[in-house]
């Protein structure tokens, strides 16, 4: 028999009239023959009541009383839905997140899932009845009730999908009923940008886990970036819906070929990051494992790294936090600073824009449209970073809205295209939600027992490969002033050669003066130098130009790269102790790459597949 998960938010359950209707939906599955489970999250503005009541008792409310306080919301909601189906005449059963055995790590208020027990769920479900269970809530070996962090519900949602999915009482057998994960929310789908700030996005139909990881970590109102790291891990099939109408959503797919000819397909905006630099720290290994690790050892998630060349024996390390991460940040950063002899400057009023695309591997351009569509507009970037398929700028708050919608239309998002408005070429094996789970039926006992080992540990980092790259050099502009239009004028001159540009970091190490960073083949350096050289003296006769063909970037690929803060501090610790200099630092959900030394590559390549695992 196939089964559905479905996950109602909180607007979809702020109503008794709300959570009739979503009651009515999951009979509908029933009745078509499916077993249904549902995980709903706290009724409509519940969890901001709830910590608007902590802080009328303290304003540091402790973090494991925060999570006994806010579970409450969600233990409403569950025993009001099994109310309501049992009133349909279907029975129902509501569980909390303890009750079925989701245990978590012991972080209170971001805690990760390890395990989750299906006995229980799957007793229940064979015995008809539809299965409600609490969203955003779990509980740790010392029976701890802690809770997931914002997105919770999501990622419970795919969570349970995933290991009914693989549940070895069921699987992996040929002819298994499908398992699908549909998220209700208010809106009808995942558009190309947020709609409240551009009105002419368009809904997509398609979309790779690649592109929604990317999205969601770049704070598009898409899904919780952890929810689609345990789709792709686990090949859970997803669909975000509208919970208000029966119309199609968006579907979250496996890659496929249609897909890598579209650049761009989606833009976003984070309105509220904070720009943390340090200046004058030691250009030598172990640094930045050093102070990455003292950031992750506090759970903070650290998001755009702008690390460029050292000189003088010193080098500046900029990079991005929430800004509601900012104090805890600076709390870690400012005695780890001293020690180094380094300064610590932040800047609180800036946003990220981003754009995502699977066709940026194999598509030029697509930097130099973006940069030329911000300079036209007069919105200055402070920082560059660009990932896989990746692309994101730092620019002042204040230009946020207006760089988002300048990107927007740059790249025509607004217009219809394959997987958005027009037909796509098929996803894998026909029409996704009614393919066989070929991959399933496929894995041998041994890949099964891997896939049981992951789900015994759910949300540890999962890494796919590490990768040497030696075939690519290095341009370095220092003292670029720091004006709109500057790095624009850099690429469209280097474009024009017909040079493909890689990797791209630009920071601001120095008040007015920015250092930028971009790799290409190393056959088109000398031309890459000598047009950049002709673009920048034109620009500012005191910037120099500098140019290193010894060169090698070393990549590690897998699953939520980023949001795992382990992964950074894993891969510095391991070239730190083998005394390889990082040069240049680039970060995304799917990738996390390293520029040293090229004589250092084979050795670093080496000791990163020793550090994850990996042959």
């Amino acid at each position: 028999m196939s089964l559905v998960v479905q996950k109602f938010g909180g607007s979809s359950v702020a109503t008794a009239e709300r959570i009739m209707a979503a009651a009515r939906r999951a009979l509908r599955a029933r009745q078509s023959g499916k077993q249904v489970i549902m995980v709903v999250s706290a009724r409509g503005d519940t969890t901001d009541d709830l910590i608007q009541m902590a802080r009328e008792i303290t304003d540091k409310p402790p973090a494991r009383e925060m999570d006994m306080l806010l579970s409450t919301g969600e233990q409403i909601s569950i025993a009001l839905m099994a109310m309501a189906i049992q009133a349909l005449g279907q029975p129902a059963i509501s569980f909390t997140g303890a009750q079925i055995g989701i245990v978590t790590d012991s972080f209170h208020t971001k805690a990760r899932i390890k395990n989750i027990s299906t006995e229980r769920i799957r007793h229940a479900l064979d015995e008809g009845q539809v299965v409600i269970v609490a969203g955003f809530q779990g509980i740790d070996e010392n029976y701890n009730i802690t809770t997931l962090g914002r997105g919770g519900s999501d990622t419970t949602a795919v969570a349970l999908a995933a290991v009914m999915k693989h549940d070895p009482a069921y699987a992996p057998k040929p002819g298994n009923g499908q398992v699908d994960c549909e998220l209700y929310t208010d809106v009808d789908g995942i558009y190309t940008t947020d709609p409240r700030i551009v009105p002419e996005a368009r809904k997509i139909d398609f979309i790779s886990y690649d592109e929604v990881l990317e999205l969601a970590s770049l704070g598009a109102n898409v899904l919780h970036s952890r929810s689609v790291e345990f789709a792709k891990k686990f090949g859970v099939p997803l669909q975000k819906r509208s919970s208000f109408s029966d119309a199609e959503g968006t579907w979250i797919v496996p890659e496929a070929d249609w897909m890598r000819d579209i650049a761009v397909c989606g833009a976003a905006l984070v309105k509220d990051e904070a720009r943390i630099l340090l200046d004058g720290v030691p250009d030598q290994p172990g640094v930045s494992h050093r102070i990455f690790s003292a950031i992750a050892e506090q759970n903070i998630v650290v998001d755009m790294i702008a690390q460029n060349v050292g000189s003088g024996g010193k080098a500046a390390i900029g990079f991005t936090v929430l800004k509601n991460e900012l104090p805890n940040t600076l709390a870690v950063l400012r005695p780890l600073a001293a020690e180094l002899g380094a300064q610590v400057r932040h800047e609180e009023e800036v946003s990220k824009i981003s754009i995502v695309g699977t066709g940026m591997r194999t598509h030029s351009g697509v930097a130099e449209r973006m940069f030329a569509a911000l300079a036209a507009d007069k919105v200055n970037m402070k920082m560059i970073t660009t990932g896989d398929i990746k692309i994101s700028v730092l620019v002042d708050k204040a230009d946020g809205t207006r760089a988002l919608r300048a990107v927007h239309q740059a790249f025509q998002l607004d217009k219809a295209r394959p997987g958005a408005g027009q037909p796509a070429g098929p996803a894998p094996a026909g029409p996704f939600q009614r393919r066989p789970n070929a991959v399933l039926e496929e894995l041998s006992s041994k890949d099964f027992a891997v896939t049981s080992q992951q789900l015994s540990s759910m949300e540890d980092i999962v890494v796919s490969d590490v990768l040497l790259n030696t075939d690519h050099g290095r341009i370095t502009i220092m003292d670029l002033p720091d004006q709109s239009g500057n790095c624009s004028q850099v690429f469209q001159a280097v474009a024009a050669a017909g040079i493909v540009v890689d990797m791209i970091v630009q920071n601001l190490p120095k008040a007015g003066k920015a250092e930028l960073s971009f790799s290409v083949p190393r056959a088109d350096v000398a031309k890459a130098q000598a047009r950049t050289e002709q673009v920048v003296r034109s620009i500012d006769p005191t910037a120099q130009v500098a140019a290193d063909t010894e060169i090698a970037r070393v990549y590690v690929l897998g699953v939520g790269m980023r949001t795992h803060t382990g992964v950074a501090r894993r891969m510095f610790g391991a070239l730190a102790a083998r005394g390889i200099n990082i040069s240049m630092i680039n970060t995304s959900e799917v990738c996390v790459s390293v520029v040293v030394d090229r004589q250092r590559g084979e050795e670093a390549l080496k000791c990163l597949q020793e550090a994850f695992g990996v042959n």
